[in-house]
């Protein structure tokens, strides 16, 4: 064979090699346009609170539940990529001993200490000797735990205002923030113990932001979410009735350039109801494996159960936007997960 043709030859049966080797694209793998249709977690999730975790996985945890029949005090799913997510059952399978005869355990939000790799977990709940709901936290070795309970409550009140808690390292000062609130009172924060267990000494609550009922969806605030990015606080909350018949549930933000405020709040909700989906709220966000952040969130579809929704963050004009500003009912591209 002449060399230019053995030449020739040599090349297409290279490149018949490298094609039968391609990569093809897997319905799991968002680099190739997978996509997704909201609910991600069709079974009742609400108040979602999203963890990714050193072992690759993503984990939401979420208020109460029930499964085949028994009470789940703190739910909890994990996922790779945010779309398809598994079910893992109780992540707080004892109840703690002041609250033993109670079944009210809600809003978890959990965080990782990155000194001592426990996990911590802050919750509400109500104490036996009383109708107010109490913060509290939990701590675990593992992500999905079983968390145990520290004891006794980190703080009390009188209704349901002491709900919702966040944890929140602040990366530009490096202190270790709680914020909570609800109950047609403020959304605060308070400084916690290097600990994590109990507030710093001499420290007190300060309001960032009170319920303002000539404001649709502001009669009462909750469910704050605090994000850092570019230099700018940004802190998530939903009002103003997230159950029962006739919900009216939005998420609202606010901007400040500190973790203590003053805060700014955007005008108008930037995520409320559409045709197919009722009362979306209580959001966490998270970022995937190439830097966009999505928020995660609770629904309901048809007066039935509050179902997890997955939406896409974009950031504009300096503040945080979901697209049309309501949930997506229709197919998105899903994020993107790691290989």
């Amino acid at each position: 064979m002449p060399p230019r043709r053995a030449a020739i030859s040599a090349l297409l049966v290279l490149a018949a090699m490298l094609a039968s080797c391609a990569v093809v694209p897997q319905d799991g793998d968002a680099a190739f346009g997978k996509t997704y249709v909201n609910p991600v977690l069709d079974r009742d999730f609400p108040d979602p609170a999203v963890l990714r975790a050193p072992d690759g996985w993503f984990y939401a945890y979420a208020t109460q539940g029930t499964t085949g029949g028994r009470f789940l005090n703190i739910q909890v799913a994990r996922s790779r990529d945010l779309v398809q997510w598994e079910h893992l059952g109780d992540a707080l399978p004892a109840k703690p001993r002041w609250a033993p005869s109670k079944q009210k355990f809600w809003a978890p939000h959990v965080i990782r200490d990155p000194e001592s790799g426990r996990y911590f977990m802050y919750y509400s709940t109500e104490p036996d000797d009383s109708t107010g709901k109490c913060l509290a936290v939990a701590t675990a070795n593992a992500p999905a735990g079983p968390f145990v309970d520290s004891g006794e409550p980190l703080h009390c009140g009188k209704g349901i205002e002491e709900i919702d808690p966040m944890a929140f390292d602040d990366p530009r000062t490096g202190k270790r923030l709680l914020y909570w609130g609800s109950g047609w009172k403020p959304i605060k924060v308070q400084e916690l113990a290097p600990d994590r267990l109990r507030f710093a000494p001499g420290s007190t609550p300060r309001d960032l932001l009170a319920p303002d009922s000539m404001r649709e969806y502001n009669s009462l605030i909750e469910g704050a979410w605090a994000v850092y990015r570019d230099g700018t606080y940004f802190l998530f909350y939903s009002g103003d009735k997230c159950c029962g018949e006739e919900p009216k549930y939005a998420v609202m933000v606010a901007r400040a350039s500190d973790a203590f405020g003053p805060f700014e709040a955007y005008p108008r909700p930037i995520l409320a109801r559409n045709s197919q989906w009722q009362a979306p709220g209580h959001n966490s966000v998270v970022t995937d494996e190439a830097g966009t952040d999505w928020i995660v969130y609770h629904a309901v579809r048809a007066g039935q159960k509050r179902v997890m929704l997955l939406d896409r963050i974009e950031y504009r004009d300096g503040w945080p936007r979901i697209a049309g500003d309501q949930p997506s009912t229709e197919a998105q591209r899903a994020p993107a997960a790691a290989r």
